[in-house]
């Protein structure tokens, strides 16, 4: 409870919650500066607001030399412990261990419906960001990978999208997965539910999907990145 508390009294600042938002949404380390620029604040302000989020372990830094000889700078990122904020007390972690090895005890067939369950949240997911008379067919594909990055921000993957409209490809990256702890834990079930639900969200916009995953972070990576070739619904 104590850090709890610590860590919405840091949080409570303004710009102390912006700085850390900003942050998120980097995906790569920040220095003093760069904040303070970002921010229109003096670097000693900047440098108490960051010391302030790494004290309750929200951020981390290390010193790197800047290769000119001079002194070297203090970068910062992200902590990979995990914040949960819950009045009272709730451990959906354990839920979701609890649940993901009871499915595995059911082998194949426990295997199937979790990526079907996974496969049917992604697709509703996006179709919430759809408005009731709204035809897939009468978007731009530039508008549906907007949606899906809405999509993946409110699923809290810290996104990063690029396409290639020509080819009907698509290329993200998730620098967030919210589902980590566990699935590094149990890669295959994980995963495969994971990529269920990508699929789930590309097919509630696309006629034909083919997904592959390029890069993992249960394999050592500091993001997992995918790969999607898409077929667009006809015009209605």
């Amino acid at each position: 409870m104590d850090q709890v508390l610590k860590i919405t009294n840091v949080l409570a600042d303004p710009t102390r919650y912006h700085i850390y938002e900003y942050i998120t949404k980097k995906h790569k380390e920040v220095s003093v500066q760069e904040i303070a620029e970002a921010f229109n604040i003096h670097p000693n302000v900047a440098r108490l607001h960051l010391t302030k989020l790494e004290d309750v372990n929200m951020l981390v830094s290390e010193t790197q030399k800047t290769g000119k000889g001079g002194r070297p700078s203090r970068l910062y990122r992200l902590s990979d412990d995990v914040i949960q904020l819950h009045f009272p007390f709730r451990d959906y972690q354990l839920l979701s261990k609890i649940a993901i090895q009871t499915m595995m005890k059911l082998g194949e067939a426990g295997k199937q419906v979790l990526y079907e369950t996974g496969k049917h949240f992604g697709k509703e997911l996006v179709e919430q960001r759809l408005s009731h008379d709204q035809s897939t067919g009468s978007l731009t594909f530039a508008e549906k990978v907007n949606i899906l990055k809405e999509a993946a921000e409110t699923a809290g993957f810290y996104p990063s999208f690029d396409y290639n409209e020509q080819e009907q490809k698509i290329y993200f990256q998730v620098f967030n997965c919210p589902f980590k702890e566990v699935a590094f834990q149990q890669p295959e079930m994980v995963c495969g539910m994971h990529h269920a639900f990508l699929r789930g969200m590309l097919e509630a916009l696309f006629d034909r999907v083919e997904l592959a995953e390029l890069e993992s972070m249960t394999s050592g990576c500091d993001f997992c990145a995918y790969r999607a070739i898409v077929d667009s619904p006809s015009q209605h």
